[in-house]
């Protein structure tokens, strides 16, 4: 299935648009609670009226048994809290007080929901009347169809969140990756079985994208095992939500949790990890952690968390495990406060640097520098080589600031890896190159791809170098001249006004 742009979203859009009148003078970051939350309860509240027709069609009498439900993995929504009782309210000053309601009676009956949804749905400074429109809104909008297209509330809840993310800025930083950023992870380690754990997991996009990968490719998304846990209370919240409303059952620890501090997954070990961690986090209390087992390759400086970020994940990783990771470029090549000393013992130790991609400019919301991302593998298939792609020229610019990569673009960097471990790449100069570990310790062990892949080449124009050279040198000279010129007419004016220089 080809995966939508964000420049090609429609139906989404038109949900995003209509919500958006709700919003008042309330901040996004308010906002998206509201929003995200109202999808949520209509989502499963759809998924059970479906099922509850079923089950009164079947005539036993089983429409109010939870356990039907559960066996199914649908969510049992009590009386009280059905939609139809939330839109029967929908223009009364208790709308709020009714949403409220129905979340707290959804927790009651289903554990795994306990203090995760929204309840703050009455407060003052929610228009009620508003808030009414868009329960109408949702009431017109059959979220689960026959052809099981429940996909539609999934997209719309990521396209929300990723319109949020636009809206907050840095602040987004906390809850979303680009999609295409994460598709690129999925798409390299193609985590088909097994364990896959993020330790900063956001709003579970890194999930979301793995069912997606295996359902795209007639996988079983039971297959998968899915751990992941984050500090931000918020974020954590709205991670079980979309987990929930992806069908997908998760482990993000009993409660939000910082992940250095308090791990809350201390035994796992996983085949799979993907992170995008904050970049470049100063303040993670790294002064307090100098003798934590997890610092295999040198202790972390406590000014940077990315080879904090790094170890922990390697720590996690099972023997035969394979991880992909978001960091900033300063990762290649930074050699302050011992940081070149780690990235040089996880390459020669371990020999676990498996591809280094240098990804392009304008990819996030969140911030302006350059990003990479850093494959590592406990069982190589090229041992004593890494894969350097540089991909600073891929993407499409869809917002005056924003880029994407297109399939194309992920298609060609996962078959580049694919061709690598398989052993039948080609070095392409500008694009990629199979680099050995001795030639990375000439380059003292700085693992930036534009070292190693070189400049790309340029089509030959057919003009005859001495052709070339004469005319650029003529061009030059004429620019020169220009300049004299400019500098005596500059000298002349501040001259005129009693400035000599």
């Amino acid at each position: 299935m080809t995966e939508k742009n964000t420049a090609d979203i429609g139906f989404e859009k038109q949900i995003w648009n209509a919500a958006c009148i709700l919003r008042g003078n309330i901040d996004a970051s308010e906002y998206k609670h509201v929003v995200l939350g109202l999808i949520f309860l209509k989502y499963i509240s759809d998924c059970f009226d479906a099922k509850h027709k079923a089950l009164v069609e079947e005539g036993e009498g089983f429409e109010e048994d939870i356990d039907e439900y559960e066996a199914e993995n649908i969510f049992f929504v009590p009386q009280d809290a059905r939609w139809d009782v939330v839109a029967a309210a929908a223009h009364t000053p208790e709308i709020g007080t009714v949403i409220d309601t129905a979340m707290r009676e959804i927790e009651k009956y289903n554990k795994r929901l306990k203090n995760i949804l929204p309840k703050n749905f009455a407060r003052p400074e929610l228009d009620k009347r508003r808030l009414g429109d868009i329960v109408d809104l949702f009431t017109n909008i059959k979220m689960v169809d026959e052809n099981n297209e429940k996909d539609i509330l999934g997209r719309t809840y990521e396209y929300c969140l990723q319109k949020f993310a636009e809206q907050e800025g840095k602040l987004a930083g906390e809850f979303y990756t680009p999609a295409c950023v994460v598709r690129t992870l999925v798409e390299v380690l193609q985590p088909f079985n097994g364990r896959v754990y993020d330790p900063c997991c956001g709003s579970g996009g890194m999930f979301v994208q793995s069912a997606k990968f295996i359902e795209n490719h007639s996988g079983n998304i039971n297959n998968i095992s899915v751990y992941g846990q984050d500090s931000n209370p918020t974020t954590w919240k709205m991670a079980q939500m979309n987990l929930a409303i992806r069908g997908i059952d998760a482990d993000l620890g009993d409660i939000p949790a910082d992940t250095f501090f308090n791990d809350r997954h201390p035994t796992l070990k996983a085949d799979f990890v993907m992170a995008n961690p904050p970049f470049n986090l100063s303040d993670w209390g790294g002064d307090k952690l100098k003798d934590d087992q997890r610092w295999k390759y040198g202790i972390p400086p406590a000014g940077n968390a990315n080879f904090a970020w790094m170890q922990h994940m390697i720590w996690h990783l099972a023997p035969h495990g394979r991880m992909g990771m978001v960091l900033a470029n300063g990762s290649l090549s930074s050699n302050s406060s011992g940081e070149g000393d780690i990235r040089k013992n996880i390459i020669i130790e371990d020999d676990l640097v498996d591809c280094i991609v240098a990804m392009p400019g304008q990819l996030f919301y969140t911030t302006q520098i350059p990003v990479c991302l850093w494959f590592l593998n406990k069982q190589k298939s090229q041992p004593k080589k890494t894969l350097f792609i540089d991909a600073r020229k891929m993407g499409t610019m869809v917002t005056r600031k924003l880029r994407e990569l297109t399939d194309d673009d992920i298609a060609k960097i996962a078959n580049t890896y694919k061709a690598y471990t398989k052993g039948t790449l080609e070095d392409v100069q500008g694009f990629c190159a199979v680099v050995t570990t001795e030639d990375i310790k000439k380059q003292d062990y700085i693992l930036t791809p534009g070292r190693y892949v070189g400049i790309e080449e340029q089509e030959d124009d057919g003009e005859p170098f001495e052709e070339k050279m004469t005319r650029l040198t003529s061009e030059l000279s004429e620019m020169f001249k220009r300049s004299d010129e400019l500098k005596k007419e500059i000298k002349k004016k501040l001259g005129a006004i009693g400035y000599d220089i």
